[in-house]
């Protein structure tokens, strides 16, 4: 019953400020754009603990306003609203499967979102190459998930080359991201399942590395500390 009342706020809730945001994103910059988003994640976190019984247990520093590059683990359709709610104004790689959604591509240009192909290819860094070019200068953090899909919990698919591409080519540090809220939210799933989950921020991969040494690193650490939360959430 709690899923079924939360699913129903929740997706009536994303249909009105898909509206309002598109009507917002008419203004000119991204100020009160990014305000309406931030307001739909904190909302939706809200729900989600009052609602579905998910609380949310930060760990480490959101890294707010500062030009780094988070590579987070993505195991729940709420992973992006979340670290939105608690970082504030980020700009994120997504994958073109979210212009699917209505009004959601006119967003994501407005904000100013780093859409790639899903399929990857040359089109893929393209995107990507551009959307790096856009980011300079630019004092806000940009989040990327290194997997580039869902994944279930227990799973590790091998991370792409895209989150090397935007840390040596930006110079910026990257903060590697465990979470294990797809225990709770498990990826699209209609069900939910009370508890807390964790987010937890790692300690900054600094610029530097090679392409080996930096991917290995990084695959390494937001999948140890991934299965370590994992299992304490089921303990």
């Amino acid at each position: 019953m709690r899923a079924l009342l939360f699913n129903t706020l929740y997706w009536g809730m994303s249909g009105v400020y898909a509206i309002l945001c598109a009507v917002v994103g008419l203004i000119p910059g991204r100020f009160f754009l990014m305000h309406g988003l931030r307001s739909y994640t904190r909302f939706t976190v809200l729900l989600m603990k009052h609602v579905a019984g998910i609380g949310i247990e930060v760990r480490g520093t959101p890294p707010k306003n500062q030009p780094v590059i988070i590579a987070a683990k993505h195991q729940s359709w709420g992973d992006g609203i979340v670290m939105m709610a608690k970082t504030g104004d980020i700009n994120f790689v997504v994958g073109d499967h979210m212009l699917k959604f209505p009004l959601i591509g006119w967003i994501l240009t407005r904000v100013g979102a780093i859409v790639v192909n899903n399929g990857g290819g040359r089109k893929s860094i393209e995107a990507l190459k551009d959307g790096i070019h856009r980011s300079h200068g630019e004092m806000r953090p940009i989040l990327i998930y290194p997997e580039g899909h869902l994944t279930e919990i227990g799973e590790t698919k091998p991370f792409r080359k895209g989150v090397y591409r935007l840390y040596a080519m930006l110079g910026r540090p990257v903060v590697p991201v465990a979470t294990n809220l797809g225990l709770f939210w498990p990826q699209q799933d209609w069900a939910k399942h009370p508890g807390t989950a964790v987010i937890e921020f790692l300690d900054p991969i600094e610029p530097g590395l090679s392409k080996e040494n930096f991917m290995k690193t990084l695959e390494e650490r937001v999948s140890a500390r991934t299965r370590e939360l994992e299992a304490e959430g089921q303990s």
